[in-house]
C-alpha cells in the first residue's frame, strides 16, 4: 500500500511550513534588532514570547528536508504559549490587566511601549499578529496533511 501523500498536498503543506519558518525567522531577527541595535529593554513577557518563538527557527527547517508533518505537533505548544503570552502582554499595555497581576520587574515595565508604528503597532501587537499568522498557517498545513496517511 502506498502511504505517500498526493504531491499537491505535500507541496502545499511544505510551502506553508516554509512560510511559517520565514515568519518565525523574521520575528526573531526583528526582536533581536529591537533589543540589540535599538537598545529597547526586554521585559519579562517579551522574554517568554522569545522563548516560544526562537526554537521555531531551528525546528521548522529540520522538518522541511525531508518534509515531516509531525513538526506541527511539536511546534504547536510553543505557538499556543507564545500567542497567549502575547495576548496577555497586549492586555497589559492596554491597562486591562491590573498592576497587581503584571509580572513586571523594577525598571523594565511590561506596560511601556518603546516602539509605536502607524500609531497602533507596538511590539506586543506585532508579536500577537506573528503568533496568530504562524498558528493559522500551521493549522492549514495540518488540514492538508489530514487523511493523507502522511503523518
Amino acid at each position: 500500500m502506498n502511504n505517500e501523500a498526493p504531491a499537491s498536498h505535500t507541496s502545499c503543506g511544505w510551502y506553508l511550513i516554509f512560510c511559517v519558518w520565514i515568519i518565525a525567522t523574521s520575528g526573531t531577527l526583528t526582536s533581536l534588532f529591537f533589543s540589540e541595535v535599538m537598545q529597547v529593554p526586554i521585559c519579562v513577557l517579551c522574554w517568554y514570547q522569545r522563548i516560544a518563538l526562537y526554537p521555531l527557527v531551528v525546528m521548522l527547517p529540520l522538518a522541511l528536508f525531508p518534509y515531516d508533518t509531525k513538526i506541527i505537533r511539536y511546534t504547536s505548544p510553543l505557538v499556543i504559549l507564545g500567542w497567549f503570552t502575547a495576548l496577555f502582554h497586549v492586555l497589559v499595555v492596554a491597562e486591562i490587566v491590573p498592576k497587581s497581576a503584571q509580572p513586571c520587574v523594577q525598571g523594565i515595565p511590561c506596560s511601556e511601549t518603546y516602539v509605536n508604528l502607524l500609531g497602533f503597532l507596538n511590539i506586543p501587537i506585532m508579536s500577537l499578529i506573528t503568533f496568530t499568522i504562524i498558528g493559522v498557517l500551521l493549522f492549514l498545513s495540518k488540514k492538508y496533511s489530514i487523511g493523507n496517511n502522511h503523518e
